[in-house]
Order: C-alpha cells, then structure tokens, then sequence
C-alpha cells in the first residue's frame, strides 16, 4: 500500500485502487487512470500534491470538490464516488476515453460551428442542472471539460465552486492558486463573488476562443490580461475567422457582456440562441475600444508620415515663391 507521505506513481497500489498510468498533472494534483481490484473497473484518481495538504486553502478547495460533485447526478458531470475508508486524500472518479478541451483547442482551433454548438450547449445543459441546485462553477475553462467520441462533454474540477449557503472563498483569496485567468469575468476580477452569469462569461470566453483560436484578452501576464477585461472590449471574432456568422458573433458579445445584467440571465437562454440562432437579432454596438485605440494610433501615425512626405514639396513651393518676389 502507498505510505501518505509518498508522491504516487504508476504501479503503485492506492487502498485497493491499481495506479496504471499519469493521465494529467497540474500544479495542485495528479489524475491517474486505475483498476479497483475489487471490481475490475477502470476509474480516475486524483492526487493532491504532498504540498497542498499543509495549504489549508488548497485543501478547502480539494474538500469541497468532493463534497459537491458526490451530490450531483446528471450525465454532463463526471461522477464521483464516495470513499469513507481511504487511508489517505484523494478522489475516485468515473474515468472517460475522450480527450481534454484543452488538448482539442491545441490540435484543431478554429473548430467548425456545427461541432463547437454542441459542444457549448452540452455545458449549458449541464450548468443548467447545477444554477438549479445554487452552485457556481466559478473556474470554468478547457482543461475542466472532458471532450468523448460523440462530442458528449463532461465537467469536473469542482473546487472553486460556489454552493448557495456555503462559506465564501473569494477570487481574492484564493488568486495565487486560480490559474489562468483568461476565462474569468470581470466581477471575479474586481473579487466579487461569481454566480451563474459569471459562468455565462466563463463559457463565452471559451466559445470565442474555440470559434478563432485565440483567448477574448490576450496579454504578456495576468495583470495585463485582467486589466483588458475590464477596460475594453475583444477583437471581433469575424476579424478573425470570416467564417463566422454575424448572429454567432452576436451570441458571444452576449455571453462576454462586462457588465453582468446585460448577459445572457441563464445558461438555458444562451442554449437557446445557439440551438435557434436565425432568431437572434442584431444589436447595433460601437466598434470595441481596443479597436478604436489601434485605429487612432494608427490615423496619428499616418498624418506624421504624410507630413514628413509633403515636406519636400512644401520647400519646393516656397522656394519658388521666394525666387518670383525678388
């Protein structure tokens, strides 16, 4: 059996759980694929890091996963299964052939429509079930979405998650641990506490990155990257992929509204305009700010080069002026 204090590797043998092989590793844990001796079934493993268990926040994190996604039941979230009797931390979790979201978007991006719809709609239907329940994903991004065969997606990574009742971990607190923060929305940003509109974001940043291949906001470090969100709008997605219908450019500037009152109220109303987008309309909107500050600088620019251009003409006139008056 695997003593507590020793970092877990292919081979090793976890209560009655055979660890096969290291399917993923972050900087908080490991995933790895297993038999349970008992049952002859394939599940997942994760692993908290040996650091983690002297972080109490990491933990709360790691705790509360568990505590959330054992209660849930819904075929767009991976299931976990309990384990009272585990001689030390870690989570059993359903396993699943597919491929992270993460990994796809590294290999295809842009994805064509038809896939990224159904794709995006599986997750509504799935944050549908748990707005439902009052719990907030709050952390939603590619490498939490399991991709199958079938284009079937399944959540996890619970651990930011917000449950109605619960005590409040803030994006302020927990900001040296949350990652990547591409797909968080703005009121995370200005730490406020994330609720389903949120998600709305989360989901519409990835959406805008699946359909380009590029992220809303891109940027050098967080700070820069968290500064765009909250200060100017992204590039036009049919900038970047013509291929792009005006009604799905729509549908994401919905999703990806800074202020939270004018984005999509629910994940069923952002389903139903990527189920029935010839009836999403138009709104007329002001070309982003980003654009207008590249455009300004690009206009001050060219008055510069067109005066250094004229210059010479400009003396050529006036020596010839100077000559014919004397």
């Amino acid at each position: 059996m695997l003593p507590p204090t020793t970092r877990p590797h292919p081979g090793d043998l976890l209560d009655h759980y055979q660890l096969q092989s290291l399917v993923s590793s972050s900087t908080r844990t490991d995933v790895f694929r297993a038999i349970d001796t008992r049952t002859h079934k394939t599940v997942a493993i994760k692993i908290p890091h040996l650091e983690i268990e002297g972080d109490s926040t990491s933990q709360d994190r790691f705790y509360r996963e568990e505590e959330i996604e054992t209660k849930l039941d819904h075929p767009g979230i991976m299931k976990i299964f309990p384990n009272p009797n585990r001689s030390q931390v870690y989570i059993v979790m359903e396993w699943l052939e597919g491929k992270l979201l993460r990994q796809i978007l590294i290999e295809e991006t842009p994805l064509p429509a038809d896939r990224t719809t159904k794709l995006v709609v599986g997750v509504c239907d799935a944050f549908e079930y748990i707005h439902n329940r009052g719990i907030f994903l709050r952390d939603l991004k590619p490498e939490s979405i399991m991709v199958d065969s079938e284009n079937r997606i399944k959540l996890f990574d619970f651990g930011f998650a917000a449950l109605v009742g619960a005590r409040r971990l803030t994006f302020a607190n927990l900001s040296a641990s949350l990652g990547t923060p591409d797909y968080i929305s703005p009121e995370q940003v200005q730490g406020k506490h994330g609720n389903a509109r949120s998600d709305i974001y989360s989901l519409g940043a990835i959406l805008y990155e699946m359909l380009t291949g590029a992220v809303p906001f891109p940027g050098t470090n967080p700070f820069e990257v968290m500064n765009k969100r909250l200060q100017s709008n992204p590039i036009p997605p049919t900038q970047i992929n013509s291929a792009i219908t005006p009604q799905m450019q729509e549908i994401i500037y919905r999703a990806l509204e800074r202020d939270p009152i004018n984005r999509y109220a629910s994940a069923r109303e952002f389903a139903h305009d990527l189920r029935h987008p010839e009836q999403v309309g138009i709104s007329v909107r002001s070309r982003p700010s980003g654009q207008k500050a590249f455009t300004a600088k690009w206009r001050s620019r060219g008055l510069v080069y067109l005066a250094i251009a004229l210059l010479p003409l400009l003396i050529f006139v006036l020596l010839i002026f100077v000559s014919r008056h004397h």
